[in-house]
């Protein structure tokens, strides 16, 4: 799952470092991007929604094979977005539509490909981490497989600069896309239910399923367990409005920082190309710690007696308080670059500290019949928050950079990035202050 998870975010990535020299060669502007970066998290963010309840019907196995492959061919078809934009443009004008630009249209068929692909990503892992691990160990368990959203972000930078300068911009989508492809061998190989894994011994067994009363009926009667729950039935819950609200509103500063750091650096401090490479690189490294250390942290609170929901969300409350640094990113980046990066270094890992318990919520107090369409129904709410997030930047910037003062327009993201978790800690409290398992679905 870390391994997919790498590749899921490497893909995703590709389009934010070579944009500085897309926007060069097709004359975007940051309406023109956000717009083409908007259609990837519109994508995923509808995609997220069917994708648990796919998961779900698949099973985790078949469900994330399909969902690498999808996602893969969608990351290489950015390299033939030019041929397809044309085709589009054709398209269009036979049935009287208006012209599009050809190299908007291209990328945006290949994001919106990329997006339905990789919105299974997430839902798989989630609910593979429920069948491998008792609630105890979960958030640990998500933080290790969701550090790989860091490396990913850590292994693009490194990679994608050098690739299109030495070969050309299509080759970095090729690339990094075919990467997917070998994920497969290993999962196929390797992964099956605890159930059937023939590796597994009967004491492991009894360990993953501790603390889980759903597991502890006869595997036989357990395939009534599968049933599929309605959407609407799900949406009754205030514990799924929970988890769907601080999706909401915490997804879109990830996908900030996902998407325009490195338009950041470039507009702030002239970057580009290889000059990215290094900090990116250190940023991305950076959030690698909250990831893994938000994971373990809840633990200490579970460990002095907590129920596993009420000392994750202790947890959260305080990780709710460290973007709060980004701030300051502004102000002193007038003295050098590397403080915004660091500054931002420490948001984005807070992010992922934040993202590593977020997600665990749902396997605290859903059956895992259900995991998977809960994180599909959140995930897709996150996805809508990208979308305004993104959306609203590429106007801001457009409109600061009018006015020669695009550094207004970055102060306004940066105020809203740091001041999300804790809007969105406040209402999950007020919706489910204190732990309370759904049993009757």
């Amino acid at each position: 799952m870390f391994f997919a998870t790498t590749v899921n975010y490497l893909d995703r990535q590709v389009l934010s470092l070579l944009k500085p020299h897309l926007e060069e060669q097709f004359g975007w502007s940051n309406s023109d991007y956000a717009n083409i970066a908007s259609v990837f998290q519109f994508t995923y963010a509808i995609s997220m929604l069917f994708a648990g309840r796919i998961i779900d019907k698949l099973g985790t196995k078949k469900g994330y094979a399909w969902a690498i492959i999808i996602w893969s061919v969608g990351a290489i078809m950015h390299a033939f977005a030019i041929p397809m934009g044309e085709s589009l443009s054709v398209i269009l004008g036979f049935f009287g539509i208006g012209a599009i630009s050809v190299s908007i249209a291209g990328f945006m068929i290949s994001r919106a490909v990329l997006g339905f692909g990789e919105s299974g990503n997430f839902p798989a892992a989630i609910k593979a981490t429920a069948e491998y691990f008792p609630k105890k160990e979960r958030s640990f368990a998500t933080g290790i497989f969701n550090s790989g959203t860091n490396v990913g972000a850590i292994l693009a930078p490194l990679t994608v600069p050098f690739i299109a300068k030495q070969w050309g911009w299509e080759a970095a989508f090729m690339l990094i896309g075919a990467v997917g492809f070998l994920w497969l061998i290993f999962w196929f190989k390797y992964y099956e239910k605890p159930e059937e894994q023939k590796r597994m011994s009967a004491e492991e067994l009894a360990y993953i399923n501790s603390g889980d009363a759903e597991n502890t009926v006869p595997l036989k009667e357990g395939v009534a367990a599968e049933a599929k729950v309605s959407w609407f039935k799900l949406l009754a819950y205030k514990q799924t409005w929970a988890f769907t609200v601080g999706k909401f509103l915490t997804d879109g500063v990830w996908w900030f920082f996902l998407f325009w750091l490195p338009a950041y650096l470039k507009d702030q401090y002239g970057m580009v190309d290889t000059q990215i490479m290094l900090p990116l690189a250190v940023l991305y490294s950076m959030t690698m710690f909250g990831s893994i250390g938000g994971g373990w942290f809840p633990m200490y609170f579970i460990k002095k007696g907590y129920e596993p929901y009420d000392g994750r969300m202790k947890a959260m409350l305080l990780i709710a308080f460290i973007p709060l640094v980004v701030l300051a990113a502004q102000p002193l980046g007038t003295i050098s670059a590397w403080f915004p990066v660091l500054l931002i270094g420490v948001g984005a890992s807070a992010h992922q500290a934040w993202s590593a318990n977020i997600f665990t919520t749902v396997s605290d107090m859903f059956p895992k019949k259900a995991v998977g369409s809960i994180v599909g129904i959140g995930g897709m709410a996150g996805g809508i928050g990208g979308v305004l997030v993104t959306k609203f930047g590429g106007f801001l910037f457009d409109k600061y950079k009018a006015l020669g003062h695009i550094e207004t327009g970055y102060t306004i993201m940066f105020t809203f990035c740091a001041l999300a978790y804790l809007i969105a800690w406040c209402i999950m409290k007020f919706l489910v202050p204190k732990y309370r398992p759904i049993t009757d679905l």
